[in-house]
């Protein structure tokens, strides 16, 4: 995707919708599903521009929220960076100018959902409820990481607020979303639905399609959501598909499917939302894909100079930031200005460098915890294993 095919270029939607004014956004939803999977749902545009009729449903408390949560998000990031360049811990893959898909999508679920992430859905986590503290000690691999240090960072979980553990190995999330989500159907959970996330390139693998297939013809109450960043690692869009969006992908499995722009987070909100309300009414899966850009490298890992024209990076990064665009909101409705929003970060970054302090203070699992959770009750050569190190560590 060039950046000419992007949300700031893209026309408005409008449409015929009776409920609608004539120019709301709103009309989007009214499309066919062909319309709707290869237009462009955005609210607040790229400059800053929204209709007064289409901002009337945010409530202030949730857009504040929605803000803070990709504020969060930012400064999270920021700090684990600098920390992976210290190597204070080994791998970090941000999600620098995609906060708006992120903690938007995330803004439209209920406590009793489920989230199964991708690679930069921990902000989805966080606001979803998964405490900071948590997240940190899941990244150092501490002895107050639930799983004992034996997942590489950026893999947390949380079975309290039914965050699922992500999956490295590319799109096989997406069929465990899907099965969440059956498991809710047979069970007669009426209400619940479960929100898996994946990556542009993760939809040319094999098991997007199974998981696809699979949700047209069973129904469960799933919304499968694809950040489109425009680069799987390093591999741009046009690379890796010949399909004119990756929305319209979803129809040909009976899978209705949107199209919103990724860096506007009202208009993430909304679309998720009406997917995640359709789930639970019992209506079936949704496909959404929400188009934004990887301002940041794949990983700590990468160099995305090597490959891609960071030109566009930079207009991307100054012109369509998803949090000043958010701001922009705030501050033309009068719910926050540019003063109070610099306080917020200040604080914001006060909290997270406390919370690392104490993280770091957290010494690593024992060794013994090794061989804890292999079985339920540990046999005789489990025993005799642990045994015979532990006594080499006293040695």
């Amino acid at each position: 995707m060039s950046l000419e095919d992007s949300p700031a270029d893209a026309p408005e939607n409008t449409g015929g919708a009776a409920l609608n004014p004539k120019n709301s956004a709103f009309n989007y939803f009214e499309g066919s599903p062909e319309e709707k999977a290869l237009g462009l749902f955005s609210i607040v545009g790229a400059e800053g521009s929204f209709s007064e009729e289409d901002v009337q449903r945010i409530p202030r408390e949730l857009a504040l929220r929605i803000y803070d949560g990709m504020l969060t998000v930012r400064v999270v990031d920021r700090r684990m960076m600098a920390l992976q360049r210290q190597g204070r811990i080994s791998f970090y893959g941000e999600a620098l100018g995609q906060e708006a898909a992120v903690v938007g999508s995330a803004a439209a679920l209920n406590a009793e959902d489920w989230l199964v992430p991708a690679l930069r859905e921990a902000g989805a986590g966080l606001y979803h409820g998964l405490p900071l503290a948590k997240y940190l000690a899941q990244i150092f691999g501490n002895a107050a990481d639930v799983t004992k240090g034996r997942q590489m960072p950026c893999h947390p979980c949380d079975r309290d607020t039914n965050y699922v553990v992500m999956s490295s190995v590319v799109s096989t999330q997406i069929m465990h979303a899907v099965g969440i989500a059956m498991g809710m159907k047979l069970q007669g959970h009426s209400g619940r639905m479960c929100i898996g996330y994946m990556g542009d390139g993760g939809t040319s693998e094999p098991d997007f399609h199974t998981a696809l297939n699979f949700a047209g013809v069973m129904q469960p109450p799933v919304v499968l959501v694809c950040q489109n960043n425009q680069w799987a690692i390093s591999t741009p869009g046009s690379s890796q598909t010949a399909s004119q969006t990756i929305a319209v992908k979803g129809l040909g499995y009976g899978v209705e499917s949107l199209r919103a722009d990724g860096n506007d987070a009202l208009a993430v909100y909304e679309v998720t939302r009406y997917a995640a309300e359709k789930a639970r009414r019992g209506d079936g899966p949704t496909f959404i894909e929400l188009l934004t850009y990887r301002v940041s490298a794949h990983s700590s890992s990468d160099d995305p100079s090597r490959y891609r024209d960071e030109s566009i990076t930079l207009e991307w990064r100054e012109r369509r930031d998803p949090l000043q665009r958010m701001l922009g909101f705030l501050t033309a409705q009068g719910w926050l200005d540019v003063a109070g929003a610099a306080a917020r970060e200040v604080a914001l970054e006060e909290k997270v460098r406390e919370l690392i302090q104490a993280q770091e203070g957290v010494p690593m699992p024992s060794l013994e915890s090794l061989f804890d959770d292999v079985f339920e009750a540990p046999t005789w050569l489990l025993d005799e294993q642990r045994e015979s190190l532990l006594a080499e560590d006293r040695s």
